[in-house]
């Protein structure tokens, strides 16, 4: 097997490439580009710690997909018992070939259109005709029989083929008061480059991330966070919401009202700022968002 040649070093380099890939299949699976980069970064520290367990792979591609699969299902099994939803339904097998038609379909599909598909068909229609992957290869991520696998491609496409020619009611998300309160003074200092009033909102042991590159822990080290901002002038701030959450639009100042190229989402404690995770550096998650601005 290929244990003692795929180690870490080659897994990183993999995932520079196949990031985006995975991204969209956890997001599709999960109905938010937010959660989809919360099952990414699990199944990457499955997949390490696998590799520290001297696991054997042989075909690292398909591999991960199969990590990705389940730690989808995990995350959604999750969901379901605290939303106290119904069980999915059960699939029986039926022939049915791939199409481009259903595949242009199934890309142009959105997030929340998807969500409303069982959890095999949702997987199938996105791995065959999102992904690319071909059935034995979708077997094998799934863990399904290619008889399963097929009734779950057939049925899926049918339920978008029915669910495209239905209108989408586009429901504004509602924003709390204090929320918006909160969130306008924080893009209002920001935008004013006054981060040492920013600063004096995080708390002492804020949690920052930016996605795609690096993690901070406490006011000391996400210091240099807002430096960095303040170091270049290739954004502008505003509020919007992305997937239904409450967040702050990055968008290019040349074109203030012009698609957002990437997201903050923050979170609170009160009046100060306990956690932060910015997008910035993570394009990938934008292809799918529901993007809604406020202002």
């Amino acid at each position: 097997m290929m244990s003692s040649k795929f180690d870490r070093a080659a897994l990183d380099a993999m995932l520079a490439g196949l990031r985006p890939k995975l991204h969209r299949y956890a997001a599709r699976m999960a109905g938010s580009v937010i959660d989809g980069e919360d099952i990414v970064q699990e199944t990457v520290l499955k997949a390490l710690q696998a590799l520290d367990g001297n696991a054997a792979v042989d075909r690292p591609e398909q591999w991960l997909f199969r990590i990705a699969h389940n730690t989808a299902q995990d995350h959604l099994r999750r969901r379901q018992r605290e939303r106290s939803r119904l069980s999915e339904a059960d699939m029986t097998g039926v022939e049915d070939p791939s199409a481009s038609a259903e595949a242009r379909l199934a890309a142009a599909t959105s997030l929340r259109t998807f969500m409303q598909l069982t959890l095999p068909q949702r997987s199938a229609v996105i791995l065959v005709d999102v992904l690319g992957l071909s059935l034995s290869e979708t077997c094998e991520a799934t863990g399904a029989t290619l008889a399963a696998t097929k009734a779950a491609l057939h049925r899926g496409r049918a339920e978008l083929r029915a669910l495209a020619a239905a209108p989408e009611e586009a429901v504004m998300p509602a924003l709390d008061a204090d929320d918006e309160r909160r969130l306008r003074h924080y893009v209002d200092l920001f935008n004013a480059r006054d981060f040492d009033a920013v600063r004096a909102l995080i708390a002492e042991d804020i949690q920052l991330e930016v996605v795609n590159r690096t993690r901070l822990r406490g006011k000391k080290q996400a210091s240099t966070y807002f430096g960095n901002y303040d170091r270049v002038s290739d954004w502008v701030l505003s509020l919007g919401f992305v997937d239904g959450r409450p967040a702050i639009l990055i968008r290019d100042p040349k074109f203030p009202d012009g698609a957002a190229r990437g997201f903050m989402l923050v979170e609170w404690r009160g009046e100060e700022v306990a956690g932060i995770r910015d997008f910035r550096y993570a394009p990938y998650c934008l292809a799918d968002a529901d993007i809604r601005p406020i202002d």
